[in-house]
């Protein structure tokens, strides 16, 4: 898996592509660890020391930085990233077991 980064105007905010959806129409922004229970993403994203939010658009991460350097940060955010959809848990926690359920209604 390969994911491409690009800067934004906001020095301490970098943005990761991991090449596939991510969060569709359903764009969420998580500003503290505890908003970010709701997606296994984003609560370890928030595990990443100097993490300070997440935000999840169509097909991509925004990661923002409290502090640190992104020469330091950006390997274990991309590890996270990597490590959870080579997973295939779902980015959001009310998603789990959703295939399922619309595999037997197909069935």
């Amino acid at each position: 898996m390969f994911i491409q980064t690009e800067p934004t105007p906001n020095p301490a905010t970098l943005k990761f592509l991991p090449g596939r959806l991510v969060a569709g129409s359903r764009l969420t922004e998580y500003r503290s660890a505890s908003e970010a229970q709701a997606s296994p993403l984003a609560a370890a994203l928030f595990s990443v020391q100097g993490v300070s939010q997440v935000f999840f658009g169509g097909d991509f991460v925004s990661v923002t930085k409290s502090d640190g350097d992104w020469a330091h940060l950006k390997p274990s955010i991309l590890g996270v990233i990597m490590e959870h959809f080579v997973s295939g848990a779902p980015v959001f926690s009310d998603e789990a077991g959703k295939g399922d359920e619309e595999a037997e209604f197909f069935d």
